[in-house]
């Protein structure tokens, strides 16, 4: 919503009738609307792959330091030579 919110003035506006159109219905009518008009056409083809990985960080994960010295081999190369 970022993006489209520096794109649009009522951005506010636009995520409220979003929001509303998930709550009644009004998405799920366009897209049967849409599915329909493209069975129609023999343009669906529902051969698909989907890949829903997740992996959790921990809570703490992102307070770790950055090592910004380029790759780990690089710095662990550095470390022996000292």
């Amino acid at each position: 919503m970022a993006g489209f919110a520096g794109r649009v003035r009522a951005w506010k506006t636009a995520w409220r009738r979003h929001d509303q159109y998930g709550k009644d219905g009004t998405w799920d009518a366009i897209l049967a609307v849409v599915l329909t008009a493209a069975a129609d056409a023999d343009r669906i083809d529902w051969a698909v792959s989907v890949d829903s990985t997740v992996n959790r960080a921990h809570q703490h994960a992102t307070n770790l330091p950055r090592h910004t010295g380029g790759t780990l081999e690089l710095q662990e190369l550095g470390c022996r030579a000292r």
